[in-house]
């Protein structure tokens, strides 16, 4: 499988790689394979796929390193990432949150204006009925994350809301974020990851 997307990705442009984050040959072809699904720079357009750009370092190299040794175990870890991250060296792993966090972020998209506000107003104050804390309160004022908690601003909506969902059914296990996500409606889920995208 990582014969084929190595090949697969060949055929894409390298673009212009950020002069901030020198990129070892082990660690420029594996950034090319990831770019298949992941997007030029870690901008995805699949949102099938998160984007990887301007994530923080920390966390990126904790997740890969999760999909190598399966400790992170959703379905979307186990079908795409177990395979792909289980040759990466931890250098290898190093050079790849070096570089894709120090790409400039993905912009965000325009959402239906109704649902941000909604979202916003989670994201900011929480949900105190339901025992849901403000996402600000760990993920940053901007959502812009902090070391290994991860950036969200930006991000794929519908990759957002099936993070959410796993966390809620504990498919994908974090504590914090099962009792944050849990108690969450499909509505409220729909309504914060629009202001997320939005950003």
């Amino acid at each position: 499988m990582a014969v084929a997307l190595l090949l697969a990705a060949a055929g894409c442009t390298a673009g212009e790689q950020n002069a901030s984050a020198p990129m070892t040959a082990e660690v420029a072809g594996t950034e090319h394979v990831c770019s298949s699904c992941h997007g030029l720079n870690g901008k995805s357009v699949n949102p099938t796929f998160p984007n990887l750009a301007g994530q923080q370092k920390d966390y990126l190299e904790a997740q890969l390193k999760a999909f190598r040794d399966h400790t992170r175990a959703d379905p979307h870890a186990h079908t795409y990432m177990w395979g792909m991250a289980a040759q990466l060296s931890d250098s290898t792993i190093d050079g790849l949150a070096q570089f894709f966090s120090s790409q400039a972020p993905a912009e965000g998209s325009s959402e239906n204006s109704v649902e941000v506000a909604a979202g916003k107003k989670i994201f900011d104050d929480g949900i105190a009925a339901k025992d849901v804390p403000p996402c600000m309160a760990c993920h940053g004022e901007k959502a812009e994350g902090n070391i290994t908690i991860p950036r969200l601003a930006g991000q794929h909506r519908s990759y957002l809301e099936g993070q959410l969902e796993a966390f809620a059914v504990n498919s994908r296990a974090n504590e914090i974020m099962h009792q944050n996500s849990m108690n969450l409606s499909a509505q409220e889920i729909s309504e914060v990851t629009a202001f997320l995208a939005a950003q």
